[in-house]
């Protein structure tokens, strides 16, 4: 086997030891050598003693889906040594600390014992720093195996522990003591390594609920309001950390609210409450935040409050798989409530479209008066993803969509021809004019709740009335296809008859599936939905194929339930892809599924 810039690389350690920030470093040093890589982090839900994995794919061609099979696998915990050996593919590495050798049943793996233990116990006499620094001698010993730069290393490991310099000595010591040993005991490099690359240069590192922290910050959010929930609560906690750094004054005033409520009811019913008042607000949950927090996404769709939800979506259901991730909330966040009641989704594929989404949101909550959610997931949200930086226009004004201020109130009626009230469609757009608490002395005030109003927002129980303000709001959603992203069309064979349906994180797998099926002959069509309601491209590109295989990763097929009813796809030609056992897709399963619609034989015979 050989492979240089393309393999992966697995660390198997335990939850707690300290692992994660020198996998991180490692991740870390192969980006900056230029080489597109992809870290997913596996880690249980308690907070230390079970068994935790780590995967960097690494690929020069940028690739970024997870890929079946380990190349080289960092054994560190030998609770999970069995699987962890069955994951490596023939011919591959594990590389496991020796202090106490064990035997290993399989002839086909090279096993690469180093005795990081008895190592760390002669250098350090503090317990601690040698179960810390066991980690950073695995990471030495990888920089002589796969070739790794060491001035690059040392960077990312001093921008790690920045100002901390003694720190710095010390790790790179760890690391000196793995890399030393490495060098005198195996041949090295391993067939499989590294080199300098093109492939990241220009791009960044950065996980979706970072990127989406900062985007809500670029579209001007001042109120967040939120509960801790895995795995959305690092999507609060980007905000107020880029808010300290961008939203305080001079004088150390803050030009942000941040609420840690009570639970998931308070944290929308807090940012309901900013978006009625003219802020821009917005929450940050999961699914089961979801569940809770649909009477208040009602409330705000029938009294018409623009609102932003961050969805951080998770396995379920129930407490389900905290740490794991899925698609699951696709059907219960495009109808949350009771009732009739229908929300706008966006759909990003990557931090860098947690950034764009997630700061257009706010302009469309606000243009359409309405909930807008954003659909994102534990693979995006938690993972590190090499990713296109983020694009900013300065020129940019914000779309508070309809707001009168109190010049315009006072002359609605002489330019619209009737006085103002609040939920009356004046442009025949269903989008109805909104005014802010405090703008007129006089003017512009109004009441409304739950139960069922008029277009003055008058209380009332006519039936007649009640179905026309319904009617309205409904066709605001028909509105909402102007101003939603529109879907991305791949078209690999225009007389093509297959075609292919997927969104978010499933995305780098399906690119690199339908790369792999064109080369083995297969040609299909793609279409990536960026968001709810559905533009016609998707009815159209449903119509133009006799089959479309959708992929999606929950159990019941949602999205594929969405196109039936929502865009009218008879459900014959709607092929479900389904992937749900909570682990990022591959592009081999994606792959699969299509050849053995397509090619049974084949498909069978692999």
């Amino acid at each position: 086997m050989s492979g240089i810039n393309d393999f992966v690389v697995k660390f198997a350690t335990v939850n707690g030891s300290g692992s994660a920030s020198a996998n991180g470093i490692f991740a870390k040093t192969l980006f900056r050598m230029g080489i597109p890589v992809s870290p997913k982090n596996i880690f249980p839900s308690n907070i230390q003693g079970l068994p935790t994995w780590y995967e960097v794919r690494v690929s020069e061609a940028g690739y970024l889906a997870r890929r079946d099979g380990i190349d080289l696998m960092v054994a560190m915990n030998p609770q999970t040594f069995k699987e962890d050996l069955a994951e490596v593919v023939p011919g591959g590495w594990l590389l496991y600390d020796s202090t106490l050798p064990r035997l290993w049943p399989r002839e086909d793996v090279t096993i690469l014992g180093v005795p990081i233990a008895e190592m760390c116990a002669a250098k350090w006499q503090d317990t601690r720093q040698r179960q810390l620094f066991k980690n950073m001698v695995y990471v030495g010993a990888l920089s002589a195996l796969l070739d790794i730069d060491m001035d690059v290393l040392k960077g990312a490991v001093a921008d790690q522990l920045k100002g901390k310099e003694k720190l710095v000595a010390a790790n790179m010591d760890a690391v000196g003591l793995g890399r030393d040993y490495a060098l005198k005991n195996f041949n090295c490099p391993l067939p499989i390594h590294l080199r300098h690359a093109e492939g990241a240069k220009g791009k960044i590192l950065v996980s979706g609920n970072d990127a989406a922290g900062l985007g809500a910050l670029y579209a001007g959010a001042t109120v967040c309001a939120w509960y801790p929930i895995t795995p959305s609560t690092s999507l609060a906690e980007a905000f107020e950390r880029h808010a300290k750094r961008l939203r305080v004054t001079k004088d150390g005033r803050r030009l942000f609210g941040i609420v840690q409520a009570e639970d998931e009811l308070a944290a929308i019913g807090v940012a309901i409450g900013g978006g009625w008042n003219g802020a821009r607000a917005f929450t940050a949950t999961s699914g089961p935040g979801i569940s809770l927090m649909s009477e208040f996404l009602g409330l705000a769709y029938f009294a018409e409050v623009p609102v932003v939800l961050f969805n951080i979506q998770r396995g379920g259901p129930s407490t389900g798989m905290p740490t794991r991730t899925q698609q699951s909330d696709i059907l219960s966040c495009a109808y949350a409530s009771h009732g009739d009641t229908k929300h706008v989704l966006l759909f990003p594929a990557n931090p860098t479209e947690c950034f764009s989404m997630g700061a257009q949101a706010f302009d469309l909550a606000e243009r359409l008066q309405t909930p807008v959610i954003v659909m994102s997931d534990l693979d995006i949200g938690m993972n590190d993803w090499v990713t296109e930086p983020f694009a900013w226009n300065d020129a940019h004004v914000h779309d508070r969509g309809k707001v009168l201020d109190a010049e315009q109130l006072e002359k609605f009626k002489d330019v619209r021809g009737r006085d103002w009230g609040r939920y009356q469609d004046v442009d025949e757009d269903a989008i109805p004019y909104r005014t802010l608490p405090g703008t007129h002395p006089t003017k512009g005030a109004f009441f409304t709740r739950g139960t069922s109003h008029d277009e003055n927002a008058r209380y009332t129980e006519d039936g007649v009335i009640h179905a026309r303000v319904l009617d309205r709001i409904r066709r605001k959603f028909d509105t909402a296809q102007n101003f939603v992203p529109k879907p991305e069309v791949t078209i690999r064979d225009k007389s093509g008859k297959t075609g292919l349906i997927y969104f978010g994180a499933t995305t780098p797998a399906v690119r690199e599936a339908l790369d792999a099926l064109e080369r083995d002959g297969v040609k299909v069509n793609a279409l990536r939905i960026k968001a709810f309601p559905f533009t016609r491209d998707v009815a159209s590109f449903c119509a133009m194929h006799e089959r479309v295989f959708v992929v999606e990763q929950n159990r019941d097929a949602q999205m594929r339930s969405l196109l039936m009813t929502e865009a009218e796809v008879p459900g014959a030609k709607l092929i479900p892809a389904l992937n749900y056992d909570g682990m990022p897709l591959t592009a081999a399963f994606v792959q699969g599924v299509v050849l053995k619609q397509l090619q049974p034989a084949k498909a069978a015979a692999e």
